[in-house]
């Protein structure tokens, strides 16, 4: 038995407890999804593939991809109900040293960059209060292009909200999601209003849709529309949220599934109507490059005075992507120091609040270093990253099936093996075009990848000989 089921007084040691129910796995994985991404990519977009038709097309086709992977895993997680997500996978069908190395980069590329990211992305929307907080109002930047550092009041805001939810997550996890659902619910209720009152009563124009762009972006419109999958796929990245709490869910077998499900199609439904109102609301010529999307179209549907309270509100839903984030990351460091596969630290769980907490706070520190990161190319590193190890857990499908005993789910089953295949296709593809039209972040990626073999042949491995 595991020691999470036992009763809290026969256990020997403090230990991750089950009290998350459909609705809190559920909040993490829409709070996940709903977030930096969706908030910032699409003005990226209007610049690279300049066309309507192309964004929304991106959007569907990433939904797509995700609902694949939300149902590939899915099967993973009601065979293996522990928290750790890719690195519990990957470790049973390749080895301790592809756990190790999944585990090692959902620490920097994973979780970390991601709270970053996020962070930034809440410090540019109060930027409609406050310009100091703008990135392009940094007081200090240093170096060019993909290797310039920006020190601010944008990196400021960003650690301060990294730190206050790192603290709220050390202090238990049935606070923290009694949190989070507030959090998730504002949410929900700010992008379904901003939407319904974007189309009612809002200052836009459906002739945008047949508006064009001037094209900046160096390659074709094919290949574009393949590396702008990654930008998608890192806003969809968070369905695979509740893999990674597993241990800490009530009846795993029947809440993961679900949650993963439910929160996949209710995230791609508020995707594609906010970037149907983005859309509506302004022109993709005046859209480019602008990463505070959302502050942009309420002020042209609008006016700016109630634009303002728009920004205010996406700025609080930032903060449920945030806070998700920094809970679900530290359980992944948690399995793995369990099983003598990171630093043993990691492992320690407060006795009175039964939470990982040096695992909590490294990574807010790592995630703070990452906010001085120019933003495009956090994004183009996440969604590298994230996508070659969730290509490899999805891969692993096809060896557990031919193990006996393994519970297969019926939707997988269904027209097996295209669901995972089309992930693995499709990903494959993101990964290759990734390499050769953003070489440095993905050579960024693929560098810490290696720096976790080196790490786990060189010191992890002989300690465990």
């Amino acid at each position: 038995m595991a020691i999470s089921n036992m009763p809290t007084q026969l256990q020997s040691k403090p230990g991750l407890l089950r009290q998350l129910g459909f609705v809190s796995a559920t909040a993490l994985v829409v709070s996940n999804m709903v977030g930096m991404g969706i908030f910032t990519t699409t003005g990226f977009m209007a610049r690279d593939l300049g066309s309507a038709k192309l964004i929304l097309s991106v959007w569907l086709a990433g939904a797509l991809f995700a609902l694949a992977g939300a149902l590939s895993y899915s099967e993973l997680g009601i065979n293996f109900p522990s928290s750790g997500g890719e690195y519990v996978y990957l470790t049973r069908a390749f080895g301790p040293a592809w756990g190790f190395m999944t585990g090692w980069v959902s620490f920097f590329a994973g979780f970390s960059a991601p709270i970053a990211a996020a962070s930034l992305a809440f410090s540019n929307y109060l930027g409609s209060f406050y310009p100091a907080l703008k990135q392009e109002n940094a007081r200090y930047v240093f170096g060019s292009g993909a290797f310039t550092i920006r020190i601010g009041g944008e990196q400021a805001v960003a650690c301060l909200l990294i730190a206050g939810f790192s603290i709220l997550n050390c202090m238990g996890v049935r606070r923290t999601a009694k949190v989070q659902n507030a959090l998730t619910a504002t949410k929900i209720a700010v992008i379904v209003g901003f939407i319904a009152l974007g189309f009612l009563s809002g200052s836009g124009s459906w002739a945008h849709f047949s508006q064009p762009a001037v094209r900046t972006a160096p390659t074709t419109l094919p290949t574009q529309f393949v590396i702008s999958l990654l930008w998608v796929m890192v806003a969809y990245s968070g369905w695979n949220a509740a893999t990674y709490v597993a241990e800490e869910l009530k009846h795993p077998e029947r809440t993961l599934p679900a949650a993963l499900a439910a929160g996949t199609a209710l995230v791609t439904a508020l995707f594609i109507g906010l970037n149907l109102i983005f859309i509506y609301s302004t022109p993709l010529e005046s859209m480019k490059g602008v990463l505070a999307v959302g502050s942009l179209a309420a002020s042209n549907l609008f006016g700016p005075h109630v634009a303002g309270t728009f920004s205010a509100l996406m700025a609080l839903s930032l903060m449920a992507t945030v806070n998700a984030e920094v809970t679900i990351g530290p359980r992944v460091y948690y399995a793995m120091a369990k099983n003598k596969a990171f630093f043993k630290a990691a492992a320690k769980v407060h006795p009175e609040w039964h939470t990982p907490v040096t695992a909590i706070l490294s990574q807010g520190l790592c995630a703070m270093v990452m906010t001085l990161t120019p933003f495009p190319q956090l994004v183009y590193y996440i969604g590298f990253s994230l996508t070659f190890f969730s290509v490899l857990s999805v891969a692993s499908l096809f060896i557990f099936r031919r193990r006996p005993g393994w519970q297969k789910l019926r939707p997988v089953s269904f027209c097996f093996p295209a669901i995972p295949l089309a992930y693995i296709l499709v990903g494959g593809c993101m990964i290759a075009y990734g390499i050769v039209w953003q070489p440095v972040a993905s050579v960024t990626a693929l560098a810490t990848i290696g720096a976790g073999a080196a790490v786990y042949h060189v010191w992890l491995r002989p300690r465990a000989a």
